[in-house]
């Protein structure tokens, strides 16, 4: 597709953008100059965003500063967490759908860099595919964390306040403290200071060298992400004048480097449909099996809530994710190139050591490999994904009888009935991208199972997606899907389930015979939907290729 620089003093058919870029208030001589878009996705509604109405203007000091003009446009900013539940059907559609609103905003206007603000689940990877198509020079900046709720005893962050409901459920919080919690958790604005997708999607950005170190962990109240914002406006300039484009740091190294941090670090389950998505539009080779072979090949060198007591506060007093990168440096790829350094070498040598405690060192690790498992089996012919860093070992390995449920209001409404039996596998279907559609999160039933004490004695798993702030024994993911046909449609309750994370393996004790039989007779609920559901139903791919639906 041609490339036009817009603003030609010497061409007369650009007369008219030049009048109307005058009405908007913009000087003959700004027209002159590289035309940065900040594609912005501030919102009130979203505590990940509101931080971004201040680093916008920020950032445009910033461009102004070092020669060229800042232009804004805004985009959709969903947040996975309110929209649990009721709401959550239209939250992964919405990735493809910011990747393309931004496409074509930049394609119509014809900028020449852009800076990326956005911090949470799908809003990233929205913008990092969106990058791909657009390929300009760009870079990204996060809101930064949210502030911890401090008690006396600990410190406590949204995933905290999910297994309350467990916790609720079953008495052992009264009313009172509950409502405190919900009231007192969320301390500030930023994204949620836990390992969530927010925050693992912040880890691909710092890996692959498009956005500042440090960038994701510091704190959103801190006088230094202003400093960081116009150090983000002034930087893409000078990527502007060397042109270098998006694809000089998204290659296939980088993300393979990115893909084993977020392995080593404890990341979020979403964050691998994000990566098989970003790698198909970047037409780089990437499989569910590839990544949980990177997984396997890398230490587990940190853990964050809700897998352990540090949030991200913790990670950044230690050197955040740089420090995490310096203690698997001999696994990555040091020479692929960076936003902000010449490589990733070069990078590195700004930050300080793991620490030993927080961030552990490569040769005394938490596990000696990382946090993702794919598991394979008559019950995932196309894989299902598990975040094994979460589990105890006590149920890496179970077996038990299957209670089945055709969606996530079911599992809801038994959780909070304490009807489950300790040993069971809780099989939830018909919520994977088609089926959902959507493919929901069960956050939330997943918060409930732990806030009962429940996951060192019952494991869940599902079509549907899981949070980054999962623990316990949840398999999510699971591929082909139920409404299209897949095994787990085939799943009655009582059937004995085995989930071998060591082995990789998640199989229904069915013969193949009994299966074929079952599935014949399977029918999907009928869940009729109409408008954008629909159309992303069609379209939309499995799980195991990302849930693209926009771009494949």
């Amino acid at each position: 597709m041609t490339k036009v620089k817009r603003g030609s003093p010497t061409d007369i058919t650009e007369a008219y953008y030049r009048g109307l870029m005058c009405a908007v208030g913009f000087r003959e001589s700004d027209l002159k100059k590289p035309i940065v878009a900040i594609v912005n996705s501030w919102t009130d509604v979203n505590p990940g965003h509101v931080p971004l109405e201040r680093l916008a203007r920020a950032v445009r000091d910033g461009i102004w500063a070092a020669g060229a003009t800042p232009v804004e446009f805004g985009v959709p900013a969903p947040c996975d967490g309110m929209a649990q539940g009721f709401g959550m059907h239209f939250i992964l559609p919405q990735r493809d759908l910011i990747a393309a609103s931004i496409e074509a905003m930049v394609r119509a206007h014809g900028f020449q860099g852009l800076v990326m603000l956005g911090s949470c689940d799908k809003v990233i990877p929205g913008m990092v595919m969106a990058a791909i198509r657009c390929n300009l020079p760009t870079l990204f900046l996060t809101a930064g964390a949210m502030l911890p709720f401090r008690t006396d005893k600990r410190e406590m962050v949204t995933s905290d306040l999910k297994e309350a409901i467990g916790r609720r459920a079953t008495g052992e919080i009264n009313e009172e403290l509950f409502r405190q919690w919900q009231r007192d958790i969320c301390a500030s604005s930023g994204t949620c200071s836990m390992m969530g997708t927010a925050n693992t999607m912040g880890t691909f950005l710092e890996v692959t060298g498009v956005a500042p170190l440090g960038s994701t962990t510091l704190l959103a109240c801190d006088s230094a992400k202003i400093r960081q914002a116009r150090d983000v406006g002034e930087q893409i300039v000078r990527l502007i004048q060397k042109k270098r484009s998006f694809s000089v740091f998204l290659t296939p190294s980088s993300l393979r480097n990115a893909t084993k941090v977020i392995a080593a670090t404890g990341g979020s389950t979403n964050a691998v449909l994000h990566l098989l998505a970003i790698a198909s539009l970047a037409k780089i080779k990437l499989s569910l099996g590839n990544i949980g072979e990177i997984s396997r090949s890398v230490p587990l060198v940190a853990k964050f809530k809700p897998t352990s007591e540090y949030n991200l506060s913790h990670y950044h007093s230690v050197g955040g994710i740089g420090s995490a990168m310096r203690s698997i440096q001999k696994h990555l790829e040091l020479s692929t190139p960076t936003g902000f350094a010449p490589s990733l070498r070069s990078l590195l040598q700004r930050v300080p050591p793991p620490d030993g405690t927080i961030i552990h060192k490569e040769d005394t690790p938490l596990d000696k490999e990382g946090c993702f498992s794919v598991l394979f089996g008559n019950l995932a012919p196309k894989g299902a994904l598990v975040k094994k860093s979460g589990i105890s070992s006590s149920m890496l390995k179970h077996s038990g009888p299957a209670t089945v449920f055709n969606s996530e209001e079911e599992v809801r409404r038994f959780l909070l009935k304490r009807n489950v039996q300790p040993g069971s596998v809780l099989v939830v279907r018909y919520e994977g991208p088609k089926g959902g559609p959507g493919m929901r999160e069960l956050s939330i039933p997943a918060a409930i199972l732990v806030g009962m004490g429940l996951q060192t004695s019952v494991a869940m798993i599902t079509d549907g997606r899981f949070s980054g702030a999962t623990q316990g024994p949840c398999v999510g993911h699971v591929c082909p899907e139920a409404w299209v046909g897949g095994p787990l449609a085939a799943v009655e309750d009582g059937d004995i389930i085995d989930i071998d994370v060591p082995g990789r393996k998640l199989e229904v004790r069915l013969t193949p015979e009994k299966m074929r039989e079952r599935l014949k007779s399977a029918k999907s609920p009928g869940r009729r939907v109409q408008g954008l559901l629909s159309t992303y139903r069609d379209l939309v791919s499995g799980a195991d290729e990302g849930a693209l639906w926009l771009y494949h």
